[in-house]
């Protein structure tokens, strides 16, 4: 009978421990160089910065498509964003405000590899953190089937 009450407590404990954890998928398909540092770059630090107030934990994915793929390729030059002149000078500096959130706050990367493809972007020519999902469609169906709040940027 003890152990039975003792697996029981360790259960609820886990049931707990699961609560403390918010869940979020962001959409990310803006262009738009502030929006995508306001929304993003900056709400991930805020947002992450309430729950651990609160000591809850924040579990982030980004799902990226749409015209989101400039804000992670490596060389501009080899994509049709090398036509994006405010990007250019400002690429280095996102670039490792982006390896900042995935090194400080474990934010997961999910590329469109069906958009990679019709916009010829390689996944060499990809930052090195970011993974490639079959669709968008699909990283955001798997991510709201399990359990993250839908959060668009576009």
């Amino acid at each position: 009978m003890k152990k039975l009450f003792l697996i029981l407590v360790v259960l609820l404990g886990l049931a707990r421990a699961d609560s403390d954890v918010k869940k979020a998928v962001f959409d990310l398909t803006t262009p738009d160089i502030a929006r995508f540092e306001t929304r993003l770059i900056k709400g991930v630090a805020f947002n992450n910065a309430h729950y651990q107030t609160n000591f809850k934990e924040l579990d982030i994915v980004v799902i990226i498509h749409g015209d989101a793929y400039k804000f992670f390729v490596k060389d501009l030059s080899k994509t049709e964003c090398k036509k994006d002149k405010e990007l250019e000078p400002k690429a280095k500096d996102i670039h490792q405000r982006l390896s900042s959130l995935v090194k400080t706050y474990n934010v997961k990367f999910l590329m469109c590899g069906a958009g990679m493809k019709a916009r010829n972007i390689s996944k060499e020519n990809v930052l090195e953190f970011v993974e490639v999902t079959p669709s968008a469609i699909v990283g955001l169906i798997d991510a709201q089937n399990d359990g993250y709040a839908y959060i668009p940027i576009n």
